[in-house]
């Protein structure tokens, strides 16, 4: 049987050339474009079935955040653990899942990369990874930024091997660097002992993290055959870590520069030529504005980006009980295309970043949620601004602590309803949600793994022995049972009502400021959705005009009837209930009874 053919369209070759000869050069690109057009020809010779028509993001979807050893049980590889447990107790509820960097690595809990190319032992093999592939879609991390200083790579850099001699980023002693972006309070650059005398690489993150230098082509084609191996092995979507920092140009700021936008959209590029259902998510930690632009012009950019914002608003939303700040935002989002989405999510494997809110919410607000992460066991994380002084990156906490005083005399009930709302607007929200495992099973902090490690992050960041976790999941006097009974209850039903597609309408209501009401509208206008949420531990009324309201309605979430008093919709929403009334006609709710 003859090898399959790869034509790439001109469209497509037009635009890998065009950013190939922008990052460097018509000469190098020359030399550049022929490997490259070598390693997408014999990944499709070996894939040809992937050259598909991309699937569009739909309610459906879902996505879980977990690492590989979430769930450990003895005598197995994690990794069997997890996709048995998964199979068992979330199938039918999330669609995909997010596997935290399962390389073997040398520190940050697996983001400090020793081999792009392996599974770490530790937790399982490829045959595990393709396991979990057999039922959910799957998100690998691309850690492209930087990698482990126990790396082949670098480990040739310090024998200075010349083929490795320009992987990696060094500086002259005394180079002004003064105008560089610093997400963490370290030192940029850490120095190393070579054959040739002492150096000074460029580490953005940590001293075991050294940033690779893109503007040298093969690392640039090295990271692509990392990439396409991402694929072959079941990845339907690519996380971009940290992607903002990836190109560095002394005398910038070095954060998101064109030549960065332009290695995104060269990625975005080369998938659509061999596998275009393949789709990239960018993680951004900055301002909304900034994180936007990943998506380019909607259609040659990222797929999805991080919406960042959503989490610190939605604490500061309930902290204070007015969801104004929150209703506001929401109310300005926009999509450029039905290409892309935003990647929802309240929580994941870092902390809560509240730069995404400067200038949403006041320095008063964001220490309001310092002070009461600190109140509430958590800690607090700092970045380098360019004056040399410190400002507050993010909050280490778990988003249930962070919500409720771990030490306070509340009710579980009410600790457990202030959370699901909190929930409840991240999956009511136009987006694809992301839910990480320690939501989804109502985790409480751990700060013991601060203890241990000396790491704020690893707060949030607790493995779980699968017998005890099953136990707490079946016991209903647990909060870990009310939690996930709840959650997966809820995205259920965001599931069977195309209301919830994440190309649809999203209207923001204001009517009562301690209500968030979303009427999210299915794009072809025949389901609807009214989401009410109450951020306040007081009841709280609204009034909506019936006519705008087919009813009668009905509450997803409970199942009870909503009935218009006259000519008014006015429903009373107790402490922290959300409220989702099928607005559709009657004749398309049975259409939409399931997915």
């Amino acid at each position: 049987m003859p090898n399959p053919v790869l034509c790439i369209p001109p469209e497509l070759a037009v635009r890998i050339q065009d950013h190939l000869i922008f990052l460097y050069g018509r000469e190098r690109s020359r030399q550049c474009y022929p490997q490259l057009g070598s390693l997408l020809a014999e990944f499709h010779r070996r894939n040809p079935e992937m050259l598909t028509s991309a699937k569009p993001f739909s309610h459906t979807d879902s996505i879980l955040i977990t690492y590989g050893d979430q769930v450990r049980e003895p005598g197995r590889p994690p990794l069997q653990s997890l996709a048995e447990f998964l199979c068992q107790q979330a199938q039918g509820t999330v669609t995909a899942v997010h596997l935290l960097p399962f390389f073997p690595y040398s520190s940050d809990d697996g983001f400090s990369i020793i081999d792009y190319t392996q599974v770490d032992p530790a937790l399982g093999s490829w045959e595990d990874v393709a396991q979990l592939r057999a039922e959910f879609a799957l998100m690998f991390d691309a850690v492209l930024n930087h990698i482990s200083s126990q790396s082949y790579w670098f480990q040739r850099f310090l024998q200075d091997d010349p083929a490795f001699a320009d992987f990696f980023i060094t500086i002259e002693p005394g180079t002004d660097l003064s105008q560089v972006t610093r997400p963490r309070a370290r030192p940029l650059l850490t120095s190393v002992q070579t054959p040739s005398g002492e150096k000074l690489v460029w580490t953005t993150f940590s001293g075991d993290q050294i940033d690779l230098n893109y503007a040298n082509p093969d690392v640039l084609l090295q990271v692509i055959e990392v990439l396409l191996l991402y694929v072959e092995q079941g990845a339907s979507l690519i996380r971009l870590d940290a992607i903002a920092y990836l190109w560095k140009s002394i005398g910038t700021n070095c954060i998101h520069l064109e030549q960065t936008h332009r290695v995104v959209q060269l990625v975005r590029a080369m998938l659509d030529a061999v596998a275009p259902n393949v789709k990239l998510i960018t993680e951004t930690n900055v301002p909304h504005e900034e994180n936007i632009t990943y998506f380019g012009d909607g259609t040659h950019e990222a797929q999805m980006v991080y919406q960042f914002p959503l989490a610190p608003l939605a604490l500061n939303a309930i902290q204070t009980g007015q969801a104004t700040h929150l209703s506001r935002w929401a109310a300005g989002l926009s999509l450029p295309s039905d290409q892309v989405a935003f990647f929802n999510f309240t929580a994941s494997h870092d902390g809560i970043g509240v730069t995404p809110v400067r200038g949403i919410l006041s320095p008063s607000e964001v220490q309001a949620l310092v002070d009461q992460a600190l109140a509430h066991g958590g800690h607090v994380s700092y970045k380098t601004n360019p004056d040399g002084s410190q400002s507050v990156y993010e909050l280490n906490i778990s988003y249930f602590d962070a919500l409720s005083d771990p030490k306070g005399r509340e009710p579980q009930a009410t600790q457990v309803g202030r959370f699901m709302v909190s929930q409840a607007i991240m999956l009511a929200l136009i987006g694809v949600p992301g839910i990480y495992a320690h939501s989804l099973f109502g985790s409480r902090s751990w700060p013991e793994g601060v203890a241990q490690t000396g790491r704020p992050r690893s707060i949030n960041r607790q493995t779980l022995q699968r017998a005890e976790l099953e136990a707490e999941l079946s016991d209903s006097r647990s909060i870990r049972h009310q939690v996930f009974s709840a959650y997966t209850h809820l995205l259920r039903q965001r599931a069977s009502h195309r209301a919830f597609d994440p190309h649809g309408r999203q209207q923001v209501m204001f009517n009562n400021p301690a209500l968030l009401i979303l009427l999210r509208t299915s794009p072809d206008g025949r389901d609807r959705v009214l989401c009410m949420h109450n951020v306040s531990g007081a009841e709280q009324a609204c009034q909506l005009p019936a006519a705008d309201f087919t009813g009668p309605l009905v509450d997803l979430i409970s199942g009870e009837p909503y009935g218009a008093a006259g000519q008014q919709l006015c429903p009373a929403l107790r402490p922290y209930q959300a409220l989702w009334l099928n607005c559709s006609a009657r004749e398309d709710r049975n259409r939409d009874s399931s997915p």
